[in-house]
């Protein structure tokens, strides 16, 4: 195999459809089939399977696969030590993060940017999925966890408290929750399943069984758009619901146990290439503002 036709390979394998492997390499649904099977052709084996639920691997294909990834991380390699002295601050820079964080401190930083280093363009991906930075899916993230993979860097950014928040107009009608009855006649909004591992069954460390959940939201900038509008009780970090005059504390004394944190991280291959240390640096310096 090589590295074009592994390519097309993966991204079927981690699509599961044509269609879908073609939105991740850009390209059109027939140019991704023909190249799919003159890749089986060359190899003289079917690599999928043609299912209802979309392709799956045969048994030739799942012999193929760990090759193939490892071909991948050279190629990876390959491109990120070629890049790691470029000392041009110029070219793309993909970077990943979830909305609330583009929002109150990406953004910011590339906005200050543009105004010294003109000649990058930052390709900003905003999403709950953590990009695999080893594959080149991203150059730079800004997460809410941190990795433990060896061949990162990673920095801590920010540490808040999450406590529970809402708008006085909400307090208002419905009163403050007591702590001992469990949320009782409250309306409660939350993160989706599987959008956070940080969140269970109880707001601001009091158990949340009694109270009503009316919105089940799939990201720190929703949940706490949600809040703002009156609609319901929810964790937000502090330095979120700090700026906005809307949002009132609800028992200031009490906090969720794990607190929100803010990590920058990239592949130390790419740790002096220059157009990636400039926004390593404006990132940095937006959330030391």
């Amino acid at each position: 195999m090589n590295w074009d036709d592994v390519r097309f390979f993966l991204a079927v394998y981690r699509a599961g459809t044509l269609r879908g492997a073609a939105q991740r390499l850009a390209l059109d649904q027939t140019t991704v089939g023909r190249r799919l099977t003159g890749l089986e052709r060359t190899l003289g084996s079917r690599l999928f399977l043609r299912t209802k639920g979309g392709l799956t691997l045969t048994d030739s294909g799942r012999q193929v696969l760990p090759t193939a990834e490892n071909m991948e991380r050279l190629a990876v390699s390959f491109e990120r030590l070629s890049e790691g002295a470029d000392e041009r601050v110029a070219g793309e820079v993909r970077v990943t993060t979830t909305d609330a964080l583009a929002v109150d401190f990406v953004v910011p930083a590339i906005e200050r940017l543009r105004t010294t280093h003109p000649d990058i363009r930052v390709i900003l991906s905003t999403t709950t999925r953590l990009l695999d930075l080893a594959r080149r899916e991203a150059d730079v993230a800004v997460r809410t966890l941190r990795p433990e993979q060896p061949d990162l860097i990673v920095r801590q950014l920010g540490r808040w408290e999450v406590g529970l928040y809402a708008t006085q107009g909400y307090l208002e009608r419905h009163g403050e929750p007591h702590p001992d009855e469990g949320f009782a006649g409250h309306d409660i909004a939350l993160y989706q399943e599987g959008v956070t591992g940080r969140q269970d069954d109880t707001l601001a460390g009091v158990p949340r069984g009694q109270g009503r959940v009316v919105a089940e939201l799939d990201s720190s900038l929703m949940l706490a758009t949600f809040v703002r509008a009156g609609l319901a009780l929810g964790e937000l970090p502090d330095y979120l619901a700090q700026r906005d005059r809307r949002l009132v504390r609800v028992w200031p004394d009490r906090h969720r146990a794990t607190p929100y944190e803010a990590w920058l991280v990239l592949h130390q291959d790419l740790a002096h290439t220059a157009r990636v240390r400039v926004v390593v640096e404006a990132i940095s310096d937006a959330f030391a503002r």
